[in-house]
């Protein structure tokens, strides 16, 4: 297992509500936390008119939220959260298949574990599988002071 303590499903629900507990993006947009593995986090988010872009598939913009969302929970599971966060550095997106309806996953698996930063693949896929996307996340490691 790579994380650095035990994670559950509540925690990653708390995350979602943000530090004043009023919500965040992950719940504006829809996105859960649906599946933790010992070396992986799956996140999902609908797919709904209100994600599309003006010629009715699912926004790029959307597919790079998602990804940087469950790359940068992953990140920060990673590393001691009291004396470490984790922030988006870098972020790059394939958009490969388009989606218009139903749920997307994204599944989000460590390249790199450094002291400084981590590197993170999302894969993002269709209900059939079908990958839709794929994205590179760098998350810069940052000491708390």
């Amino acid at each position: 297992m790579i994380w650095f303590k035990e994670i559950d499903k509540a925690l990653c629900d708390q995350l979602d509500k943000g530090l004043n507990g009023k919500g965040s993006l992950m719940n504006t947009l829809g996105i859960e936390i649906c599946e933790i593995g010992d070396d992986y986090l799956v996140a999902s988010m609908p797919v709904t008119p209100d994600h599309h872009n003006p010629i009715g598939m699912l926004h790029g913009g959307a597919n790079v939220v998602l990804a940087e969302t469950v790359a940068s929970y992953a990140a920060n599971f990673v590393v001691d959260t009291d004396k470490y966060y984790c922030v988006g550095q870098e972020i790059n997106a394939n958009h490969i298949k388009a989606a218009r309806k139903g749920m997307v996953y994204a599944t989000a698996r460590a390249i790199h574990l450094g002291k400084r930063t981590s590197v993170w693949e999302v894969k993002i896929a269709n209900q059939a599988g079908e990958l839709t996307c794929i994205s590179r996340m760098t998350a810069a490691v940052v000491e708390r002071r």
